[in-house]
């Protein structure tokens, strides 16, 4: 198949480009490079089926030829990226789905679109099914991103009610494995930088918080089996083996063999207290459930984050 892949150069959309063309079809992939980065590229890069469009897909998409999927990864979606680039998280979640959106009316392509658990805000119901609305805050510090998620399935609901569009949503949860950047100011990156120099492992509040880890291996399996399913519902992706913070900072220490002490920081405003996925509709509807436990999916990392701390030495 012909697939257009937007937010390819991220940690995420990289993985798929791989598996992708590892399955044989052919990618174009956009990316302004903003959050992503080429070296996430480079074992698919110079291959005759893959091409890359330096793009902000805010803007309008012109592809030739057939497209038959079109896959809206394109996000700010860390805190630290998102906080800094407000405005442009906001008109990827909005312009980007929207122009992708197009061009898959254009093509009649199938659209797969990625969503977020942060859809839920602080949840009240635990864990957060995929008929929970959510405990959001519209104007909060962390609006610019849940908002744009929010908006953005809005309008993927409307293009498939009105224009007829083959279309997945996935709410992903926090998933972690290589290609992270060590600057995003996301949890599992930030605890191993700082376990393998031996600095102070920043635990925000009392480390009672919790979250629930998927590796992206698992992930890219989910979002496989959500595209050839015909599921036009939103599907939660995510690993439900919920962990404190405190919790996974010990584990990293483990595997690391780190001395780091933990410290504690205040936690940041309107951090959500708990965060765990029911995949229930993953399971019965796509046959998919993660198989990575957090252990040896912190195990399998661990080479690519020591390569990426000592390449900053």
């Amino acid at each position: 198949m012909n697939i257009v892949v937007s937010g390819a150069g991220g940690f995420i959309g990289s993985h798929l480009c791989d598996k992708l063309i590892k399955n044989g079809h052919r990618i174009m992939a956009i990316d302004n490079m903003v959050s992503g980065r080429g070296e996430n590229l480079e074992d698919i890069f110079y291959h005759n089926r893959f091409t890359l469009y330096r793009h902000d897909v805010s803007e309008f998409i012109h592809i030739g030829g057939a497209v038959d999927w079109v896959i809206h990864l394109a996000s700010l979606a860390s805190p630290m990226f998102y906080s800094e680039h407000p405005i442009k998280t906001l008109k990827v979640g909005a312009l980007g789905t929207h122009k992708t959106l197009g061009l898959a009316k254009e093509k009649g392509a199938s659209y797969l679109f990625a969503s977020t658990s942060e859809v839920y805000g602080s949840p009240e119901v635990h864990p957060q099914p995929e008929s929970y609305r959510g405990n959001v805050d519209p104007f909060g510090p962390r609006s610019c991103y849940d908002e744009s998620k929010r908006y953005a399935e809005a309008m993927i609901r409307a293009y498939r009610d009105k224009h007829d569009i083959d279309i997945r949503i996935a709410r992903i949860f926090n998933t972690y494995g290589p290609r992270m950047r060590l600057d995003d100011g996301r949890v599992i990156p930030n605890f191993m930088r700082q376990a393998l120099t031996d600095a102070p492992m920043t635990v925000y509040g009392d480390g009672s918080q919790t979250r629930s880890f998927c590796h992206v291996d698992d992930l890219i399996e989910g979002l496989l089996a959500l595209m050839a399913s015909e599921v036009d519902d939103p599907v939660n992706i995510g690993n439900p083996d919920e962990r404190t913070i405190l919790e996974l900072a010990e584990l990293i220490r483990e595997v690391t063999g780190s001395s780091s002490r933990i410290t504690h920081e205040d936690l940041p405003p309107q951090d959500p207290p708990i965060r765990r996925p029911d995949i229930s509709r993953a399971r019965s509807r796509l046959g998919w459930e993660p198989e990575i436990d957090l252990l040896d999916g912190l195990e399998r990392s661990l080479p690519y984050f020591e390569a990426e701390v000592a390449a900053r030495r």
